[in-house]
């Protein structure tokens, strides 16, 4: 990055992926787009993002095609620069896969397809699993120990932006599943009212009525609610909920 403060820009430009983005697909997308872009400089950096939960790593998303087939040969090996960069917690440097005798199967392979620097950075997620950067460069040497500094502070607060979109999709599905919840709630106390009318039971023995329909009819107790209302209103049940 050319700006003098290539950390403040950083954290400026995932606070705008953060409001631009309503799906962590498409967060995670821009993340690894971002990330190839502030280490790149006058390099091509490709980027991958790994995320590995109970042993199995996949990646979410990446910045290139090349990318993707990098971090998938990594997975085939079961170890490498970002494998091992989430187990230590600890950024991972390669200046040469040639050189380099730490993972030699799987840098043989990668050298086939002229990529020979790569740096693993992990993203401390907590909770969440294990996930880590992948940066490859055809270059050697590309990430030197200046760029590892820039691309920790950026993971630092790419894992950070991370976590709030996690909490805010699950908050977003929370909310629509306690919503689908209540009016599933609704459309069945509107039938159990319909079933006391007609009956001249209590609530209880006209709750007991639905939940034997349901039963003997092997239907879910909503849509044996629906038929009842159906039969009675033309139009659908609706929740009120105040705004």
């Amino acid at each position: 990055m050319n700006e003098e403060n290539p950390h403040a820009q950083s954290v400026a430009q995932l606070q705008d992926l953060m409001l631009s983005n309503e799906s962590v697909d498409q967060f995670l997308e821009d993340l690894a787009s971002l990330s190839s872009r502030i280490l790149g400089g006058s390099v091509e950096v490709q980027c991958g993002v790994t995320y590995r939960h109970q042993n199995l790593a996949t990646t979410v998303a990446c910045s290139s095609d090349e990318a993707r087939i990098l971090d998938e040969l990594q997975y085939g090996f079961g170890d490498g620069p970002c494998l091992h960069a989430i187990s230590t917690g600890n950024t991972v440097i390669v200046d040469d896969v040639r050189t380099d005798s730490r993972w030699p199967d799987y840098f043989r392979a990668v050298a086939d397809h002229e990529y020979f620097a790569m740096m693993g950075v992990p993203l401390v997620l907590g909770s969440e699993g294990g996930a880590a950067l992948n940066f490859y460069a055809a270059r050697p040497r590309t990430f030197t120990s200046s760029t590892q500094l820039l691309a920790e502070g950026f993971a630092t607060q790419a894992a950070k932006a991370l976590q709030m979109v996690l909490r805010v999709s699950r908050h977003a599905n929370t909310s629509t599943n306690l919503k689908a919840a209540m009016e599933s709630r609704t459309t069945i106390d509107i039938a159990i009212g319909i079933i006391m009318g007609q009956n001249r039971c209590t609530q209880a023995e006209a709750y007991s009525m639905l939940h034997r329909a349901s039963n003997a009819q092997n239907v879910k107790l909503r849509d044996i609610a629906e038929r009842i209302v159906n039969g009675i209103s033309a139009e659908p049940t609706r929740t009120h909920f105040a705004t």
